[in-house]
């Protein structure tokens, strides 16, 4: 143990009796029992102490109503530093047990476990605060939160239009029974069923696929009428879909409601591969603005990446247009003709006769724009929080400023107060989550374009109007915000 100096943590009772322990260094089971029910018995009752010593080891402590937080370290540790390590582990544990006792505390040991590990580790001190020790044990994912808000309302969208489609059907089939037809068949139910996006929420940036020179075209599939936003199932498992349906209502709505999303999300990637010349324009926003109104900064860079699959693709011109009048600054790769580009827009090599690299993304043209005009912002958030008899009553509105953009997985996250428990929600478009361990309450929004460009949440919780601040927003588009585009590229023959 030389030259380790905080040896263990842990939470035990009055008597010594250990609740929960994490030993930083090799140590017994039967040697950390005995140090921790001697502990008691060291203390001088006459004083106040935060720590008491032994030969061989140091017990800096704090009593937790019938419990104490005890760290066991060597005698040479800095005890300035041990007692700011010790209220950092004192205040872990509230974090995570809702009450002082012995009970709560063995109920999330493992939680405890993995705090204290992000604590000390190799028996010293790590750099970390609360926050960051709460991030890291929960390895929240916001994407993911962002897939299952908006899938869940696609789900729900989905199944009352399920419904709708049952009864269209079921009235159908007695109108043909009626009038001594046939029944009539419904192979286009699965299409339209999830007609309405449900892949958007896959979707991180924006593809360009262009367009392939007429070689020998590959063998189209069959498809008959009505199929063009088919996403899978055969007409014969609509059929006996549809009838399970009728016999078993919404379960079997909600399992094949799975099915479908995860159909989907396989429609995007096969296709990117298989194209012999593949353009993906990608942009990424950045921008702060202050509470009371006003752009301090916004950032947006952008690129063009090329991704040649075969190699006789590989001496090629890309024609981009343009048509931006927000001022951004351009730059092109090293490699490609500068002079070119700049008199023709083609984007080339600076020699002919090379080419592209095979199956490797390659940035060819990227670009940047840095702001504080507010005319640029995409999307505005007024927060007005104003203070009630019973803590703030919140009214948070949003508003699309560019028309011509589609917003996709908006979130917009609100700090609350802690511990005064979940927002009362008033009104809202949208619908959102409550998270407790985080203090945050989250307006989620599948879709903003100009049909739903403006929309409001109101909420009433105990606090101050500075407790709701900063408001972030995070958001995905498939359209581009800089109006730059790759219209068509022409293949050099030398």
């Amino acid at each position: 143990m030389k030259g380790k100096v905080l040896l263990a943590a842990a939470v035990c009772t009055k008597a010594g009796k250990a609740i929960v322990s994490r030993q930083f260094v090799e140590m017994t089971r039967t040697r950390i029992e005995g140090l921790l029910a001697a502990f008691p018995k060291l203390m001088n009752t006459g004083k106040q102490h935060t720590f008491v010593e032994t030969e061989s080891v140091r017990y800096v402590y704090q009593p937790m109503e019938k419990l104490y937080m005890v760290l066991i370290t060597t005698k040479n540790s800095n005890i300035l530093e041990d007692l700011e390590t010790l209220r950092l582990f004192s205040r872990v544990i509230p974090e995570y047990c809702r009450a002082l006792e012995e009970n709560e505390i063995s109920e999330h040991c493992f939680d405890l476990i993995f705090a204290f590990d992000e604590i000390v580790a190799l028996g010293y001190r790590e750099n970390v605060n609360l926050a960051q020790i709460r991030t890291f044990t929960e390895m929240d994912s916001h994407e993911e939160k962002v897939f299952r808000a908006v899938r869940e309302t696609q789900e729900r969208e989905a199944k009352a239009e399920m419904r709708r489609k049952a009864k269209e059907l079921q009235q159908a089939r007695r109108d043909a029974e009626r009038q001594g037809k046939k029944a009539p068949g419904f192979g286009g139910f699965g299409s339209s069923a999830v007609s309405g996006g449900s892949t958007a929420a896959m979707i991180t940036e924006t593809i360009i696929e262009t367009d392939k020179p007429k070689v020998a075209p590959a063998p189209a599939r069959p498809s008959g009428p009505s199929k063009a936003l088919k996403l899978g199932a055969k007409g014969k498992e609509v059929d006996n879909f549809v009838d399970k349906l009728k016999s078993e209502g919404e379960t079997i709505m909600s399992s094949n409601i799975g099915k479908r999303t995860s159909e989907a999300t396989k429609v995007h990637a096969p296709p990117i591969n298989m194209e012999s010349v593949h353009m993906k324009i990608e942009e990424k926003i950045t921008l702060t603005c202050g509470r009371d109104g006003g752009l301090q900064n916004m950032e947006l860079h952008g690129m063009i990446m090329l991704r040649i699959s075969d190699d006789k693709f590989g001496r090629i011109r890309l024609h981009v247009e343009n048509e931006d009048k927000k001022g951004v600054q351009l730059q092109t790769h090293p490699n490609v003709d500068k002079k070119l580009f700049t008199s023709e827009s083609l984007i080339g090599l600076k020699n002919p006769e090379k080419s592209f690299p095979v199956n490797s993304d390659v940035g060819v043209l990227k670009w940047r724009l840095q702001t504080t005009e507010e005319s640029f912002i995409p999307l505005t958030i007024n927060c007005w929080p104003s203070e009630s008899g019973n803590g703030c009553d919140v009214n948070i509105e949003y508003e699309l400023q560019e028309d011509n953009l589609e917003l996709n997985d908006v979130v917009i996250t609100i700090p609350l107060p802690s511990g005064v428990g979940a927002p009362v929600i008033g009104e809202i478009d949208g619908e959102y989550r409550h998270d407790s361990r985080r203090n945050t309450l989250e307006w989620c929004l599948p879709v903003i374009d100009a049909k739903n460009k403006s929309g409001s949440l109101e909420f009433s919780i105990a606090g101050q109007p500075n407790d709701f601040f900063p408001v972030q927003v995070s958001f995905i588009s498939k359209k581009n915000y800089c109006n730059i585009q790759v219209l068509h590229f022409n293949r050099l023959l030398i």
